[in-house]
């Protein structure tokens, strides 16, 4: 079935909205539920396909082209279109790089388009923000230096005025810029706010992958991320309302990810017995599944 609705998929527009997203979304569920074995061949005859990569190309360029809807909340057939663009292609991504398989066509993306479009978010609904959060750890986990992609809009040298710092930090960081760095961040913090579950998801996730990829080329940067005061007033955020247990998989991993790189500003002692605390009188074995996994990874981290 892949080669037909790869070819289908390559003889279409990206207006072709009802017919596209249904392949793409098969095209994406034949890579993930799948065997290892025939998830290997499956991205072989996806990357193989020129058509559909050039198709997917005017895609995730429709991203910046089309006007976003009225309502922020809604989901239009073109808005689900490129949830399932992006989403393939952060897939392709991580297998491609999984299996070395072999390149036939490349796809362009414009890093500081992606990045915008999670800082300033534009109207744009929350399916497609985790969409594009999930492409942006993909090539943040490959130092962006995948074969499939060529990253355009890149950090360009620093200009004579920046201060000499700057400018060293700039060039550890290529392609990304200390500022973006930094924007960036304060966007996903805005967005925990929002406390809506698959966002917040995301937006730890990117948060995690962030801060690793931070970490590998300028440590400075990572720790000063990793330890901003504004975290803590977050913590106390997530963690007002109805449920106020620390036991909430976005609020362990957040903590995880402080614990990790030791931001005792941030979390202290007394946190940390807190949420050890609510684990010993829970009952482990009716926690959800996220809730158990970021728990191990909480305590095997402190």
């Amino acid at each position: 079935l892949l080669f037909p609705v790869c070819n289908l998929c390559g003889k279409c527009r990206p207006r072709d909205t009802d017919l596209l997203q249904p392949s793409l979304n098969f095209l994406y569920w034949s890579l993930h539920q799948t065997t290892p074995c025939s998830q290997q061949r499956a991205v072989a005859v996806l990357l193989s396909n020129v058509s559909l990569l050039e198709l997917l190309q005017k895609v995730l360029e429709c991203t910046w082209l089309w006007s976003p809807p009225s309502k922020p909340a809604s989901l239009s057939s073109e808005d689900a279109l490129l949830c399932s663009g992006w989403l393939l292609v952060a897939s392709l991504l991580l297998y491609q790089h999984r299996y070395n398989t072999e390149i036939h066509q490349t796809l362009s993306v414009d890093l500081t388009e992606v990045l915008n479009a999670v800082i300033f978010r534009n109207k744009k609904p929350i399916l497609l923000l985790v969409s594009i959060m999930q492409f942006l750890r993909a090539v943040l986990r490959q130092n962006f230096s995948s074969s499939l992609l060529v990253i355009v809009g890149q950090n360009t040298a620093p200009g004579a005025t920046e201060a000499q710092p700057s400018s060293l930090q700039d060039t550890a960081l290529h392609p990304l810029a200390v500022q973006q760095v930094f924007s960036l961040v304060v966007s996903l913090q805005n967005l925990l706010v929002h406390k809506d579950l698959l966002l917040s998801q995301a937006v730890v996730a990117c948060l995690e992958t962030l801060v690793e990829y931070l970490y590998v080329k300028n440590q400075d940067v990572a720790l000063h991320v990793a330890s901003q005061p504004w975290h803590r007033f977050l913590l106390f955020t997530l963690l007002s309302g109805g449920q106020k247990s620390f036991l909430q998989p976005e609020v362990l991993r957040l903590m995880t990810l402080f614990v990790r790189y030791q931001s005792s500003n941030i979390i202290s002692q007394k946190e940390i017995s807190q949420i050890i605390q609510e684990a010993a009188e829970a009952n482990i074995a009716e926690l959800p599944e996220a809730t158990s996994h970021a728990l191990h990874l909480f305590l095997s981290q402190v």
